[in-house]
């Protein structure tokens, strides 16, 4: 079942991308503040590398002026997701969080199987804005899409 508004962040590890790779659990990330987290298929794809995490590199500040944190997360492993941040020039404090067995993706109920493109389990689209654990707002792309979970998207949808 997908993670629906008022249901807490599940409590699983990620690895986190920093100066170096941390693994880190939900709580450490979650509690205790504001944080839109948005889902990617996969690093180095398409409209991942092209429009969703530019959106939020380039918006990145107007979510800090609110006070939210900013996490993007794949279904790859760190040394590709650290590749992919700093091909992209990802600002320091967005960090990027590898769930390389979907541990995250799944216990979200945002996992979906695209072995028939090559892929594997991969992360839905998705965008999730959450308060010290608990999610507020879930947007979920239709398969294929790419309107919903947009960093623009996102933060018309936020409160002030």
């Amino acid at each position: 079942m997908t993670i629906e508004s008022g249901q807490r962040i599940p409590e699983v590890t990620v690895t986190r991308i920093r100066q170096g790779v941390e693994t880190v659990d939900t709580p450490t990330l979650f509690n205790a503040q504001k944080v839109v987290m948005f889902g990617v298929p996969g690093a180095f794809t398409p409209t991942c590398s092209e429009k969703h995490l530019p959106g939020f590199i380039a918006h990145y500040d107007d979510f800090l002026k609110r006070g939210i944190h900013v996490y993007c997360v794949s279904v790859n492993d760190a040394f590709v997701m650290k590749a992919w941040g700093e091909s992209l020039g990802v600002p320091d404090g967005l960090q990027m969080l590898a769930d390389g067995s979907g541990d995250l993706t799944r216990a979200l109920g945002l996992d979906i199987d695209l072995s028939g493109n090559g892929m594997g389990l991969r992360s839905r689209r998705y965008a999730l804005y959450a308060e010290d654990g608990v999610v507020k707002q879930v947007w979920v792309e239709a398969p294929g899409e790419f309107k919903v979970s947009s960093a623009e998207h996102v933060l018309e949808q936020l409160p002030d």
